[in-house]
This record gives structure tokens, sequence and C-alpha cells, in this order.
């Protein structure tokens, strides 16, 4: 069930920031995803780790590592996402029960979950990263290209 999972927003937070201040070929740490987003960095971790197991993400280690795209914006879609980090949530099915819930609201949910599903099937994270554009956030600037002799 895809509707108010904060779990399957904060991944698409968490790519949408890897996307829009890294992309493909820089990185960006884990503190300063969690900083940016104002979440704490422990709680994102297990999203990250979820990610990087699924190829959304690459981990890179070393002094300058941290996490990059694992697939052109283009071409992951928030139901990726979604997927990637609902599948290891070991709490999906903790909620509401009852014969009013079974009979009545569960296929009820699962009717607009399918409409949302659809729709975010559509939407890829370069979606997104032009829609922050447009709202006016700034991009980070590419570091010059500097040659010792």
């Amino acid at each position: 069930m895809i509707l108010r999972r904060d779990r399957a927003m904060t991944a698409v937070l968490i790519m949408l920031d890897v996307a829009f201040h890294a992309g493909r070929s820089g990185t960006v740490s884990a503190a300063d995803i969690a900083e940016r987003s104002e979440l704490a960095r422990r709680g994102i971790e297990p999203l990250l780790q979820a990610l990087s197991r699924s190829g959304l993400l690459e981990s890179i280690r070393g002094p300058r590592g941290g996490y990059r795209l694992g697939r052109p914006r283009r071409d992951i879609s928030l139901v990726d996402i979604i997927e990637a980090v609902l599948n290891t949530d070991a709490d999906a099915n903790d909620g509401p029960q009852g014969a009013l819930f079974q009979k009545v609201l569960a296929p009820c949910w699962d009717k607009f979950d399918q409409k949302l599903i659809t729709q975010m099937s559509k939407t890829t994270l370069d979606d997104l990263v032009k829609q922050a554009e447009s709202a006016g956030l700034k991009r980070p600037l590419a570091e010059p290209i500097t040659f010792s002799i």
C-alpha cells in the first residue's frame, strides 16, 4: 500500500536529493542528505542501504565517497523507488483490521493505490528535478577542472 507511507516518501526525497545534488557523476554523503532533509542520519541509513541493494543508488567508498544514482534519472520512476524500500518494510501489514476494514476500506484503498501506482510509474526523477529547478531551487555548481603540471 503506497498511500501515506512515510518510508516511501522519505526514499523518494533521498533519491531526489541525490539526483539534484550529485547526479550520475558526483556523490553526496549520507550526512549531507540528512542535513538537507532535516532527518536523522541513522534514520535514513536503512533506506540508503535498500536503495543501494536495488541498484538505484551506487555507494562509493573512500574520502570523497558517498552516493550517486545507479541509473540515469530519466530511467528511475517513483514506483521503482517505492518498491525498493517497501519490499523490505517489516511493518507493511501492521495496521487496522476488522470487518469494516477488510470488506470496505481495504478494497477502496487498493483502488486508490492502483491509480496512484499508474501515475507514479509515469513520473521519473528527471521530472522531479525539473520541477525543483522550475521552483527556483539552485543546483550546486560543478567543480572547475584544474590541471597541475
